[in-house]
């Protein structure tokens, strides 16, 4: 009895490694690079990544209450 649940747990553990061994072999691979998806300030999808675009410095928005006080 104990000599048949002892086959049946090394042959399920066999088989199960059979079955990982097949898909590992059977994946197309997926590096990180090629499962990455893109999308443009369009809203378009692309496998390449945006072109980075020098961006201006942002000047600091004057202070509203001297704004105010200055046009008034």
């Amino acid at each position: 009895m104990k000599k048949q649940l002892e086959q049946k747990r090394l042959k399920k553990k066999q088989e199960k490694a059979e079955r990982k061994q097949e898909r590992q072999e059977s994946s197309q691979g997926g590096k990180l690079e090629d499962m990455l998806m893109y999308v443009d300030e369009n809203g378009n999808f692309s496998s390449t990544p945006p072109i980075k675009k020098k961006e201006e410095p942002k000047t600091a928005a004057p202070n509203p209450r001297l704004n105010k006080k200055y046009w008034e």
